[in-house]
């Protein structure tokens, strides 16, 4: 196991993901968040099925980082209740986790 995270959160399709995802980097809050393209999402909301157009957030950070992360992410984030899903990396090169660290300030 090692100290670093993958964040997963979703964006609407039209938000400014680069905006998003360029604060979080020069903050410092992540080493790296990842932009995929828009896709169909369907869930439950209200008591009743919905469908929107999103985008896959995946921010790559570390286990220290997540309070301000956290936060930060919910002072940006449109929605009412935000994705926010932690993912522990359980293994990775040594020098790329080491970037992780170093980009971060961990």
């Amino acid at each position: 196991m090692t100290d670093c995270v993958l964040v997963w959160t979703t964006l609407a399709a039209d938000a400014d993901a680069a905006a998003f995802a360029e604060t979080l980097v020069t903050e410092r809050l992540a080493a790296c968040v990842v932009v995929q393209a828009p896709m169909d999402s369907f869930y439950r909301w209200n008591g009743k099925v919905e469908r929107g157009r999103e985008r896959q957030i995946v921010i790559k950070t570390t286990a220290g980082r997540l309070p301000a992360l956290g936060a930060r992410v919910r002072a940006l984030h449109p929605y009412q209740v935000p994705e926010w899903i932690v993912t522990p990396v359980v293994e990775g090169s040594d020098g790329y986790l080491a970037w992780i660290r170093e980009s971060t300030g961990a």
